[in-house]
């Protein structure tokens, strides 16, 4: 895992002070979030180095873009991140627990995306901080869906990765907060491997479901297309 900052095409990114390195969940969640009803107001839950809302920041023109990370050292190494890119002044980390955004907040977010922790497998590290970025038990997904109920607005839009075998409990619990699944994407490393992670877009609107599928490479370094149509803003190799 890189402590080297992680630079990319319009700005970089510090994480020697993160638990979660920058991978290519985020990238890919970063790239293919829509964008198509123009939020005023997005929010990036458990922020970690801040790349999703710099990534936001990068592709739209929204006024206020927030973002929530619990964890101190990443909470700081965020706001650095933020300071140092070109939208400075359309970024904000708030240092808390979710739960606290949800009782102080008033206003609700056009656009709330959100890399969980999500490996709920059994087994522990002796690093606490990168089990707590990691483990759903940190935030665990019914908490997640609860709060993003509360936080997104009415026409918002909610964009979300986790692991292919969590899907269905996952799009089950959103319905119970009357979120419902529109747009979903299944990535897969190679064309003969499994598929590892969904890509999920909610709203409060029932519609038909866009499904894609993405192949990340061909052989080792040998991107797709796809690939590298989705991540070219960004990856400087692309």
């Amino acid at each position: 895992m890189s402590n080297k900052p992680f630079i990319f095409k319009q700005f970089s990114v510090n994480q020697d002070r993160c638990a979660m390195k920058i991978g290519t969940d985020s990238v890919l969640l970063g790239a293919w979030t829509s964008l198509k009803t123009n939020p005023k107001s997005i929010l990036d839950i458990g922020a970690g180095t801040g790349i999703l809302a710099l990534m936001l920041a990068q592709r739209s023109a929204a006024e206020l873009i927030d973002a929530i990370e619990i964890d101190e050292d990443a909470y700081e190494q965020c706001v650095d991140n933020f300071e140092q890119s070109p939208w400075g002044d359309r970024l904000f980390c708030y240092h808390a627990a979710l739960e606290e955004l949800v009782d102080e907040f008033e206003d609700q977010y056009d656009l709330i995306i959100s890399n969980p922790p999500f490996y709920s497998e059994d087994y522990k590290t002796d690093n606490g901080k990168r089990d707590m970025a990691r483990f759903s038990d940190a935030l665990p997904f019914e908490h997640l869906l609860d709060s993003v109920s509360k936080l997104l607005s009415k026409e918002g839009v909610f964009s979300v990765i986790i692991p292919f075998k969590e899907e269905k409990t996952f799009i089950a619990l959103a319905s119970k907060f009357k979120l419902f699944l529109n747009r979903m994407l299944y990535v897969k490393g190679a064309p003969t491997s499994e598929t590892k992670r969904s890509l999920l877009e909610f709203s409060f609107r029932e519609s038909a479901i866009e499904t894609q599928e993405l192949v990340i490479e061909t052989a080792r370094h040998q991107y797709t297309e796809d690939y590298i149509n989705l991540t070219k803003d960004f990856y400087l190799n692309m």
